[in-house]
């Protein structure tokens, strides 16, 4: 076994991360879950779904799986328990992806399917864009959970031992 990479600790965050989101989100109604709510998805159900939506695709497209756009065909889902555990598949796909990256994968391209083209894209980049999108869409989450009166959950201390969350452990064993 090797040491974990940057994109290996990222994937575990983001497991973590939605592992931790979706416990909260689980006590909302569906009527809580699908309401709206302030930000650029105006629910936590559009929120969450298009998070899903784009982990799919640029894993798709990192496993040259092909699917491309055709997955903006998949069904909309608003149960919260439902989208959790797809959710949860999902970002053990990231990880298991990111565990066997090599120096040399972070180079190679792929292509990616957009409305105007394909477009090729090194890994490294997709990687980093697809993290980045995760944080940001779980940032507008946060918010959305306190304006339906939920305490949103601590989501930024998993690295660090000073005030590690203790569900963060079993992501990050020493």
């Amino acid at each position: 076994m090797h040491a974990p990479t940057p994109f290996t600790l990222m994937a575990r965050n983001n497991a973590w991360a939605n592992e931790t989101l979706y416990t909260v989100l689980a006590a909302l109604t569906e009527e809580e879950f699908t309401d709206p709510r302030p930000g650029f998805f105006p629910s936590l159900s559009l929120t969450m779904n298009h998070i899903l939506l784009v982990d799919l695709y640029y894993i798709d497209a990192l496993e040259r799986g092909g699917l491309g756009l055709s997955l903006r065909n998949r069904p909309h889902v608003d149960d919260p328990a439902q989208l959790a555990d797809e959710q949860a598949r999902t970002d053990l796909r990231l990880l298991a992806l990111c565990e066997a990256l090599t120096p040399e994968t972070l180079k190679e391209e792929r292509l990616t399917q957009r409305a105007s083209g394909a477009v090729h894209e090194k890994v490294q980049p997709l990687l980093l864009h697809l993290f980045q999108h995760q944080i940001h869409h779980r940032g507008q989450a946060h918010v959305q959970l306190q304006d339906a009166g939920y305490a949103p959950p601590q989501l930024d201390d998993f690295y660090l031992e000073h005030g590690r969350v203790a569900s963060a452990a079993a992501w990050f064993p020493h």
